[in-house]
C-alpha cells in the first residue's frame, strides 16, 4: 500500500462556460510569458530596448510550436499515419505532443527572421533568452502532469506519481517515477546555472545559450532513459536519448570554438538602443543645465526688486555734479584764504619795505 504519492488531476480540461481551459495549453502559455518576461529583463541589462524580445517572440513562438509538433509527429507517427492512425489528430496540439528539439530548432528560425528584420545578432538574442527558455520548459512540463503522460518506471518512492488506468489508450494505473517533475527541477537548475555563469564569466556570442542547451541535454538523457512510453530505439537507446547526446556534443563544440574566436561579450546588441539612451540622457542633462543656469539669472531681478542696482546708477550720476561743485568751492575758499594771508602780511611789514611779490621764494640763488 502506497502511503505517499503525487496525485494526478482527474481531468485535464476545465470548462469556463463554453470555453475549454486545457491544463496542457495553459502551462505552455504561462511558460512562454515567463520566458519572454525574463528574456526582456536580461536584454535590457545587456543594452537593448525593452519590448524587443516580445517583438521577436511573435516570430519565434509560432515557429517553435509548429516545429515542436512536427518533431513529435515525425518521430511518433503511428497514432497519426499508422495502420489505425487518424491523420487529423496531428493538429490536436492541446492533447499533448510537442518535441522540445523541434520547438527550439524551428523557433530559432523564427527568431532569426525577427532579429534580421531589426538588425540584431541572433546569438546575442539567444543568450538573453536562454534562462527564460529553461524556466518556460519547467512550467510547460506540468502540462504532462495534467495529461497523465510521459511518466517513468513503476516505483513506490514517497514522491511517486499516481496514474489512473485508461483501457481506451492502454494506460495501466499505478505509481510511477514523475519524470515531468524531474525535468522541471532540472530545468530550474539549468536556468540558475546559466544566470550564474553569465554573470560570473560574461558569456556572449551565443555561449550562454550553448551552455543552456548542453546542460539541458545532460539532464534530458538520463530522464529520457527512465521513461516507459512508446518510442523508437536505435542500438538499444531511445531516439530522444541519441538526440540529446548529439545536441550536447554540438553545443559543447560551439561553446569552445566561440570562446576562442570571439571572447568576451558583444559591446552593442541592438543598433540604435545606445543612441536613444544617450539622447534621453542628454535631454535630461540639458534640462538640468537650464535649471541651474536660471538660478544665477534670478540675482539681478532680486537686486532690482531690492533697489540696489537701480540706486547705484542714480547715485553715481548725482555724485558727479556734487563732487564738481565741492571741488569748485574748495578752490574758491583756497583763493580767498590766500588773498587774506597776503593782505595780512602786507599790513605787518615794516614801513619803507615793500612786500615780496607773490610767488617769490625764500631761497637765495647762488
Amino acid at each position: 500500500m502506497d502511503l505517499a504519492f503525487i496525485p494526478s488531476p482527474s481531468v485535464g480540461v476545465v470548462h469556463l462556460g463554453p470555453i475549454p481551459l486545457r491544463g496542457y495549453a495553459f502551462c505552455i502559455i504561462i511558460g512562454v510569458f515567463v520566458g519572454v518576461w525574463l528574456g526582456n529583463k536580461r536584454w535590457v541589462q545587456r543594452g537593448g530596448r525593452s519590448g524587443t524580445v516580445a517583438d521577436i517572440a511573435v516570430w519565434a513562438v509560432p515557429f517553435g510550436l509548429v516545429g515542436g509538433r512536427l518533431y513529435h509527429v515525425i518521430t511518433t507517427y503511428e497514432p497519426y499515419f499508422g495502420p489505425n492512425g487518424h491523420p487529423l489528430d496531428a493538429f490536436k496540439v492541446w492533447e499533448g505532443g510537442l518535441g522540445i528539439w523541434g520547438a527550439v530548432a524551428l523557433g530559432a528560425v523564427g527568431a532569426w527572421i525577427g532579429c534580421r528584420r531589426r538588425g540584431i545578432p541572433l546569438p546575442a538574442y539567444a543568450d538573453a533568452l536562454a534562462p527564460g527558455l529553461a524556466i518556460g520548459q519547467a512550467i510547460g512540463r506540468w502540462g504532462n502532469w495534467f495529461n497523465q503522460e510521459l511518466y517513468g518506471k513503476p516505483t513506490d518512492v514517497p514522491w511517486a506519481l499516481k496514474i489512473s488506468s485508461d483501457p481506451a489508450i492502454g494506460r495501466i494505473g499505478g505509481t510511477y517515477h514523475p519524470t515531468f517533475l524531474y525535468e522541471c527541477l532540472w530545468c530550474l537548475g539549468v536556468a540558475a546555472l546559466v544566470i550564474w555563469a553569465d554573470k560570473r564569466f560574461r558569456l556572449g556570442h551565443g555561449r550562454a545559450f550553448a551552455l543552456y542547451v548542453a546542460a539541458y541535454c545532460a539532464g534530458r538523457a538520463w530522464i529520457e532513459y527512465m521513461r516507459v512510453d512508446e518510442a523508437h530505439h536505435i542500438l538499444g537507446l531511445r531516439l530522444n536519448v541519441w538526440t540529446a547526446l548529439i545536441v550536447f556534443v554540438l553545443a559543447v563544440g560551439y561553446f569552445v570554438i566561440s570562446a576562442k574566436k570571439a571572447p568576451g561579450r558583444e559591446a552593442v546588441v541592438e543598433p540604435g538602443a545606445q543612441t536613444a539612451g544617450d539622447e534621453d540622457g542628454e535631454g535630461a542633462e540639458a534640462a538640468g543645465s537650464a535649471g541651474d543656469a536660471g538660478a544665477p539669472g534670478d540675482e539681478p531681478a532680486s537686486k532690482a526688486a531690492s533697489g540696489d542696482d537701480a540706486t547705484e546708477p542714480d547715485t553715481d550720476g548725482a555724485a558727479e555734479p556734487a563732487k564738481a561743485e565741492k571741488a569748485a568751492g574748495t578752490e574758491k575758499t583756497a583763493e580767498a584764504g590766500t588773498g587774506d594771508e597776503k593782505a595780512a602780511d602786507d599790513a605787518d611789514a615794516p614801513e619803507g619795505k615793500a612786500a615780496r611779490p607773490a610767488g617769490s621764494g625764500g631761497t637765495k640763488k647762488s
